[in-house]
Formats: C-alpha cells, sequence, structure tokens
C-alpha cells in the first residue's frame, strides 16, 4: 500500500444518492494529516485536471524553520548560508554561535537583513539570534517586484546619460545603491517563486502558475544581470577624466535603442505582442552588431587613443545590456507559448 510522498494509489468513483460522486482517501493519510470524521478538507481543481486535497488549516499550523550552526560552516559563509535559507522560503532562521565569534557573526546578520526583505531579529541572546519573516511569500506580486526593479535601471541609465551630457556626475552617486536594491528585489522573487514551487496556496496567492513563476524569476535576473553592467558604466563614469569619454561615440548613441526597446519589453509582460517583442529583439540584435564593430575598430586601429580601453568596456557593458534584453524578450516568448498551449485527448 502506498505510503510516502509520491506514491500513487488508483481508487475506484461510487456514485452516491444519485447526484454525488464519491472517491475514499486513503488511511494513513487520513491519519497522517491528524483527520477526524466529519473534518473538512479543502479541494483545489487545477487547469490540468489534476485535483489537490489538504487539510483546511495544514499551512496556518506550520512554519519551516531551519537552524544554522556558524562555527560549522566554512569561514565567512555565514551570510551565504542565510541567504541560501532566505531563498529557500526558510520563515524561521535560528542562528547559533560561540559568544567569542558573536562579534563577526553579528555583522553577517545584519549585512543579510540588509540585503532582505521582511525579516527581523525576534529573539536573540549572547550565543543566539532567531530571525523571523514578517511577510508572507503571497503578499507581495512578483509583477511589482519587476516593475520596481525595471525603474531603478531604467532610472540609472537615464541617469547615467544626462550626467555625462552636463557632467554632474552627482547623478549617479547612489548607482550602488539602486544596485543594491535590485538585488534584493530578485532574492524577493527567487524566494517567492522557491515557496511557490512547493505550496499551491502561494502560487494561488500570486496568481500565477508554478511554470510562470520561474519564468518570472528569469525575467527578474536578466534584470539584475543588466543593472550589475549599468553600475559598471557608471563606476567606469566616475573613473574617468572630462574629455575621456564622447557621448556621440557608439557605446552610447545605442543607449536610446537599448531604452525604447526595453520599455516595450516591460509593457509586453502584459499585452505579449509578438511582433513587438521580435521588433525589440531585432533592434537589440542590430545595436549589438553596431558595437561588435566600434569595438573591433578601436582594437584594430593602429594609433590608439588614450581613452580607448576605457570606451572599450563602457561598449561591452552596453553589448551585454543589449544582450540581455533580449534575453528577457525570449523569455517573454516562453511564456506566450506556454499560456497558448492547450491539453487534448490523444
Amino acid at each position: 500500500m502506498p505510503t510516502g510522498l509520491g506514491d500513487i494509489e488508483v481508487r475506484k468513483i461510487q456514485l452516491t444518492g444519485g447526484s454525488t460522486y464519491t472517491v475514499s482517501l486513503p488511511k494513513n493519510w487520513v491519519e497522517k494529516m491528524d483527520l477526524k470524521p466529519r473534518d473538512g478538507v479543502k479541494v483545489d481543481w487545477r487547469p490540468s485536471g489534476a485535483l489537490r486535497i489538504y487539510p483546511i488549516d495544514m499551512h496556518e499550523s506550520q512554519q519551516r524553520v531551519i537552524t544554522i550552526d556558524a562555527e560549522s560552516l566554512p569561514k565567512e559563509s555565514l551570510h551565504d548560508h542565510l541567504m541560501g535559507a532566505y531563498i529557500s522560503g526558510a520563515e524561521m532562521i535560528k542562528i547559533v554561535y560561540d559568544p567569542i565569534y558573536e562579534r563577526n557573526h553579528r555583522k553577517e546578520i545584519r549585512r543579510f537583513l540588509r540585503n532582505t526583505r521582511g525579516f527581523e531579529i525576534v529573539n536573540e541572546s549572547e550565543s543566539r539570534v532567531e530571525i523571523l519573516s514578517l511577510i508572507n511569500a503571497g503578499e507581495m506580486p512578483i509583477n511589482s517586484s519587476i516593475n520596481r526593479m525595471y525603474s531603478q535601471l531604467n532610472s540609472l541609465i537615464r541617469d547615467i546619460i544626462t550626467a555625462l551630457e552636463e557632467r554632474d556626475l552627482d547623478l549617479i552617486s547612489d548607482a550602488d545603491e539602486r544596485e543594491s536594491e535590485v538585488d534584493a528585489l530578485l532574492y524577493l522573487i527567487e524566494r517567492q517563486v522557491s515557496v511557490a514551487l512547493e505550496s499551491h496556496v502561494v502560487a494561488n496567492a500570486l496568481k500565477i502558475g508554478r511554470t510562470q513563476a520561474v519564468e518570472y524569476s528569469n525575467l527578474a535576473r536578466t534584470l539584475e544581470r543588466m543593472m550589475d553592467h549599468a553600475l559598471q558604466i557608471s563606476i567606469l563614469i566616475h573613473t574617468s577624466k572630462p574629455g575621456d569619454i564622447e557621448t556621440n561615440s557608439a557605446p552610447f548613441t545605442q543607449l536610446p535603442v537599448w531604452q525604447e526597446a526595453i520599455k516595450q519589453l516591460m509593457i509586453n509582460i502584459r499585452t505579449r505582442n509578438s511582433h513587438q517583442i521580435e521588433e525589440a529583439r531585432f533592434n537589440l540584435k542590430d545595436a549589438q552588431n553596431t558595437l561588435v564593430e566600434h569595438e573591433d575598430k578601436l582594437m584594430s586601429s593602429s594609433q590608439k587613443k588614450k581613452n580607448s580601453l576605457l570606451e572599450f568596456r563602457i561598449s561591452e557593458s552596453v553589448r551585454r545590456l543589449c544582450a540581455y534584453a533580449r534575453d528577457f524578450g525570449e523569455i517573454l516568448l516562453n511564456i506566450k507559448m506556454y499560456d497558448e498551449t492547450i491539453t487534448k485527448d490523444k
């Protein structure tokens, strides 16, 4: 008799009272769920035709908890393990450590709290800290986070262009802070997707299918990669001297192409117009080709300018902005095709 997760048991449908069909539940499952006669269960009817049955209060009474022994970890890796627990969907994280190393571990815990959303310290001592998530994974729509990521990315690119035109570097002095916010939003989305893959309740709350959730995580990842290159461009500009950068050269003349394309692709998260998505991807590919030609000229010129390396590195980052934006469009097409796929009997 099936007893574990993933086991399949065939049950026959019975007709009761002339208008109701019934299926008996496995005894082992009923006992494991601690159900009694007349207890209620929820039945979730999925588009695929599958039914999910679970106790009414099952998710309300459960909490995902992980305990991390900081002294058993590799040196200076506590933050990475905390991020892993966060993304995997842990709701309570307990960190235990030797009081001798409290200062170092506290520093990593504070860094974790800065890089995430919704976690607060609820209990602490000289050898233990407990962190609790105050935000339900299904409360914040993934679309809202993606829109915020795009807003931060687009505003930084816009300010980079203005900073060069007006030579006002204060406009991009907070580039690293904007990049950190985009990172935090990516971590939040990855956490939501991880939880949604395990909990259909969270998936329903997010109003997104599980396959879609994975693709939305991919969208967020491409935005984060683009933000990395936007930050790199701002750093290069900060380290340059007046006159080192020509705003009428290929790297910067292609940024408006990227801006228009990514704007169009963001609109198509909702509209999913194949023609508009492919047009944006074509324009981005054309911009990539222009930048490759520009970089080849920079490297093959017998009389290299003193700022050729700087211009090459900026061009490379702009080219990668275009490449990741094209990936963004490809993911949108994947989502569109998945949504339009129907299941038929063979």
